[in-house]
């Protein structure tokens, strides 16, 4: 089963890093976020990848066409233009890299690579979220369930405490940074089936795959969502990434399945 990332957005909302490189190349512990997202997929066996590319996406070319010689040891005879490899580090990966055009919307970037996944069952991701999430058990939960379409859904911890108070101001219940208010949301880490592109005919150039096609599929009754209560985290603002970074140097990062 393929996995396809979706790599093209302009990462607006963290451009301090984004002015320079896409939001998928922003490091985690030295190594791009795609990069970990890769790993978590290899690790259960699936490590052949399509990836979306828009904006900056030749950067994203040239970092994994050249990952075998940045994770190697090699000599090189000039006069000759002879490499050498000794000793390589890379990964196992097979990588398509699909030019999906610089301002397309999310569903426009999964039609352009239906030809890439053929009539396969495939899945799909954002870019810019790891998780500890039982990919088998993903799997199995969508196979299961017999539907077109299977998304990953997460609760978000409060990032706030939250306070009740009597008429007089006297705080009556005080709780640090509750689990949420209950609410299931998308988190990603979808499951497709190839009959999902019937949703996507047409001119989809424009439209999101969250606001259209995932809302007629769901209203088909055909979207299962696959309940994880795990570590979950999107790269959505500078504060999510030295959160993250401050996790993988202190080896407490739970998306570290490898």
């Amino acid at each position: 089963m393929k996995v396809v990332i979706l790599a093209g957005g302009l990462g607006t909302r963290i451009s301090e890093e984004t002015v320079i490189k896409p939001k998928p190349m922003i490091e985690i512990g030295g190594k791009p976020i795609i990069w970990h997202i890769m790993k978590i997929y290899a690790q259960h066996g699936y490590n052949e990848f399509v990836v979306c590319l828009g904006y900056k996406g030749h950067l994203l070319k040239e970092y994994f066409i050249n990952y075998f010689l940045y994770n190697s040891d090699v000599t090189v005879e000039l006069e000759k233009n002879v490499v050498d490899v000794h000793y390589t580090n890379s990964e196992s990966f097979k990588v398509t890299l699909v030019d999906t055009g610089l301002e397309t919307n999310t569903a426009g970037r999964i039609k352009k690579i239906e030809k890439y996944v053929k009539n396969e069952t495939f899945m799909l991701t954002y870019g810019d979220g790891v998780a500890d999430i039982n990919i088998p058990e993903l799997v199995k939960f969508h196979k299961t369930s017999a539907k077109l379409a299977t998304l990953t859904s997460i609760q978000l911890p409060g990032r706030f405490g939250n306070i009740e108070t009597n008429d007089k101001g006297i705080v009556t219940k005080f709780q640090e940074k509750p689990e949420g208010d209950g609410v299931w949301i998308n988190g990603g880490f979808f499951i497709l089936e190839p009959k999902i592109f019937d949703y996507l005919k047409g001119d989809v150039e424009e439209v999101q795959w969250e606001k259209k096609p995932l809302i007629e599929i769901a209203n088909d009754g055909q979207l299962a969502a696959y309940r994880h209560k795990g570590f979950w985290k999107c790269m959505d603002a500078m504060r999510d990434k030295i959160e993250l970074e401050e996790l993988w140097e202190n080896n407490n990062a739970p998306w570290k399945v490898w």
